[in-house]
Protein backbone atom coordinates (compact mmCIF):
# COMPACT_ATOMS: atom_id res chain seq x y z
CA UNK A 1 0.00 0.00 0.00
CA UNK A 2 1.64 3.21 -1.10
CA UNK A 3 0.63 6.59 0.15
CA UNK A 4 1.28 9.74 -1.74
CA UNK A 5 1.95 12.96 0.03
CA UNK A 6 -0.33 15.82 -1.05
CA UNK A 7 1.34 18.69 -2.85
CA UNK A 8 0.52 21.05 0.01
CA UNK A 9 2.53 18.94 2.43
CA UNK A 10 5.49 18.89 0.04
CA UNK A 11 5.29 22.64 -0.36
CA UNK A 12 5.12 23.10 3.41
CA UNK A 13 8.15 20.86 3.89
CA UNK A 14 10.09 22.75 1.21
CA UNK A 15 9.15 26.07 2.80
CA UNK A 16 10.34 24.81 6.18
CA UNK A 17 13.69 23.81 4.69
CA UNK A 18 14.08 27.22 3.04
CA UNK A 19 13.35 28.99 6.32
CA UNK A 20 15.86 26.81 8.16
CA UNK A 21 18.49 27.46 5.48
CA UNK A 22 17.80 31.20 5.72
CA UNK A 23 18.10 31.17 9.50
CA UNK A 24 21.49 29.51 9.17
CA UNK A 25 22.83 31.43 6.16
CA UNK A 26 21.79 34.99 7.01
CA UNK A 27 23.85 35.26 10.23
CA UNK A 28 26.80 33.66 8.46
CA UNK A 29 26.57 36.15 5.58
CA UNK A 30 26.20 39.02 8.05
CA UNK A 31 29.34 37.98 9.93
CA UNK A 32 31.31 37.66 6.69
CA UNK A 33 30.08 41.09 5.55
CA UNK A 34 30.86 42.76 8.89
CA UNK A 35 34.37 41.28 8.88
CA UNK A 36 34.94 42.43 5.28
CA UNK A 37 33.74 45.96 6.06
CA UNK A 38 35.81 45.97 9.25
CA UNK A 39 38.93 45.05 7.30
CA UNK A 40 38.22 47.73 4.70
CA UNK A 41 37.39 50.68 6.97
CA UNK A 42 38.47 49.56 10.42
CA UNK A 43 36.60 48.08 13.38
CA UNK A 44 35.56 51.36 15.01
CA UNK A 45 34.10 52.77 11.79
CA UNK A 46 32.28 49.48 11.23
CA UNK A 47 30.87 49.54 14.76
CA UNK A 48 29.87 53.19 14.35
CA UNK A 49 28.17 52.47 11.03
CA UNK A 50 26.18 49.60 12.55
CA UNK A 51 25.05 51.75 15.48
CA UNK A 52 24.20 54.69 13.21
CA UNK A 53 22.20 52.46 10.87
CA UNK A 54 20.25 51.07 13.82
CA UNK A 55 19.48 54.54 15.21
CA UNK A 56 18.50 55.95 11.80
CA UNK A 57 16.49 52.80 11.08
CA UNK A 58 14.58 53.14 14.35
CA UNK A 59 13.74 56.78 13.55
CA UNK A 60 12.62 55.84 10.04
CA UNK A 61 10.48 52.96 11.31
CA UNK A 62 8.89 55.27 13.89
CA UNK A 63 8.02 57.85 11.22
CA UNK A 64 6.77 55.36 8.62
CA UNK A 65 4.93 53.32 11.24
CA UNK A 66 3.07 56.42 12.40
CA UNK A 67 2.20 57.38 8.80
CA UNK A 68 0.97 53.87 8.03
CA UNK A 69 -1.07 53.76 11.23
CA UNK A 70 -2.73 57.08 10.37
CA UNK A 71 -3.57 55.87 6.83
CA UNK A 72 -5.01 52.67 8.31
CA UNK A 73 -7.23 54.60 10.71
CA UNK A 74 -8.38 56.93 7.92
CA UNK A 75 -9.31 53.99 5.66
CA UNK A 76 -11.27 52.33 8.47
CA UNK A 77 -13.13 55.57 9.25
CA UNK A 78 -14.13 55.86 5.59
CA UNK A 79 -15.31 52.26 5.54
CA UNK A 80 -12.74 51.30 2.89
CA UNK A 81 -11.01 47.91 2.97
CA UNK A 82 -7.54 48.58 4.42
CA UNK A 83 -5.64 45.91 2.45
CA UNK A 84 -2.90 48.26 1.25
CA UNK A 85 -2.48 49.81 4.68
CA UNK A 86 -2.31 46.43 6.42
CA UNK A 87 0.29 45.20 3.95
CA UNK A 88 2.32 48.39 4.51
CA UNK A 89 2.05 47.97 8.29
CA UNK A 90 3.35 44.41 8.03
CA UNK A 91 6.22 45.48 5.77
CA UNK A 92 7.19 48.31 8.13
CA UNK A 93 7.09 45.90 11.07
CA UNK A 94 9.29 43.29 9.37
CA UNK A 95 11.59 45.99 7.95
CA UNK A 96 11.92 47.55 11.39
CA UNK A 97 12.95 44.25 12.92
CA UNK A 98 15.58 43.87 10.20
CA UNK A 99 16.87 47.41 10.72
CA UNK A 100 17.29 46.78 14.44
CA UNK A 101 19.15 43.53 13.79
CA UNK A 102 22.88 44.24 13.60
CA UNK A 103 24.23 43.71 10.11
CA UNK A 104 24.58 45.44 6.79
CA UNK A 105 22.58 42.94 4.70
CA UNK A 106 19.55 42.94 7.00
CA UNK A 107 19.75 46.74 7.17
CA UNK A 108 19.69 46.96 3.37
CA UNK A 109 16.66 44.67 3.14
CA UNK A 110 14.99 46.46 6.05
CA UNK A 111 15.44 49.82 4.33
CA UNK A 112 13.91 48.40 1.15
CA UNK A 113 10.84 47.27 3.12
CA UNK A 114 10.45 50.51 5.09
CA UNK A 115 11.25 53.31 2.65
CA UNK A 116 8.05 54.80 1.21
CA UNK A 117 9.31 54.75 -2.39
CA UNK A 118 10.44 51.10 -2.38
CA UNK A 119 7.69 49.63 -0.20
CA UNK A 120 5.10 49.63 -3.07
CA UNK A 121 7.40 47.36 -5.09
CA UNK A 122 7.54 44.89 -2.22
CA UNK A 123 3.78 45.20 -1.62
CA UNK A 124 3.02 44.34 -5.27
CA UNK A 125 5.36 41.35 -5.12
CA UNK A 126 3.74 40.23 -1.84
CA UNK A 127 0.24 40.54 -3.32
CA UNK A 128 1.29 38.45 -6.32
CA UNK A 129 2.76 35.74 -4.10
CA UNK A 130 -0.23 35.64 -1.76
CA UNK A 131 -2.73 35.61 -4.64
CA UNK A 132 -0.80 32.78 -6.27
CA UNK A 133 -0.83 30.80 -3.02
CA UNK A 134 -4.50 31.41 -2.26
CA UNK A 135 -6.00 31.23 -5.73
CA UNK A 136 -3.54 29.04 -7.56
CA UNK A 137 -2.91 29.64 -11.22
CA UNK A 138 -4.84 28.60 -14.28
CA UNK A 139 -3.15 27.46 -17.42
CA UNK A 140 -4.55 29.38 -20.37
CA UNK A 141 -4.38 28.69 -24.09
CA UNK A 142 -0.89 27.82 -25.22
CA UNK A 143 0.16 26.84 -21.70
CA UNK A 144 0.48 30.44 -20.51
CA UNK A 145 -0.11 31.10 -16.84
CA UNK A 146 -3.10 33.34 -16.24
CA UNK A 147 -4.72 34.42 -13.01
CA UNK A 148 -8.16 32.95 -12.49
CA UNK A 149 -10.97 35.10 -13.82
CA UNK A 150 -14.46 35.53 -12.45
CA UNK A 151 -16.20 32.28 -11.75
CA UNK A 152 -18.89 31.15 -14.15
CA UNK A 153 -22.17 31.16 -12.24
CA UNK A 154 -24.22 29.48 -14.97
CA UNK A 155 -26.06 26.33 -13.91
CA UNK A 156 -24.20 23.11 -14.52
CA UNK A 157 -25.35 19.52 -14.34
CA UNK A 158 -25.17 18.23 -10.81
CA UNK A 159 -25.32 21.70 -9.24
CA UNK A 160 -28.14 23.95 -8.21
CA UNK A 161 -31.63 23.23 -6.98
CA UNK A 162 -32.78 19.61 -6.73
CA UNK A 163 -36.29 18.91 -7.98
CA UNK A 164 -37.76 15.52 -7.22
CA UNK A 165 -39.77 13.93 -9.99
CA UNK A 166 -40.62 10.85 -11.90
CA UNK A 167 -39.58 9.88 -15.42
CA UNK A 168 -42.56 8.95 -17.56
CA UNK A 169 -42.19 7.63 -21.06
CA UNK A 170 -44.27 9.36 -23.72
CA UNK A 171 -46.73 6.83 -25.17
CA UNK A 172 -46.33 8.32 -28.68
CA UNK A 173 -42.55 7.80 -28.79
CA UNK A 174 -41.23 4.60 -30.48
Amino acid sequence: MSTTRPSGARRSRRTGRLILAGLLLVPLLEIVTIIAVGQAVGPWWTFGALVALSVLGAALVHREGRRTWNRLRTALRRGEPPAKELADAGLVLVGGAMLLTPGFLTDALGLFLVLPFTRPITRMWLQTVVAGQLLGSVTGPGGSQQPPGPRDSSPRPGRGQVIEGEVVQDPDSP
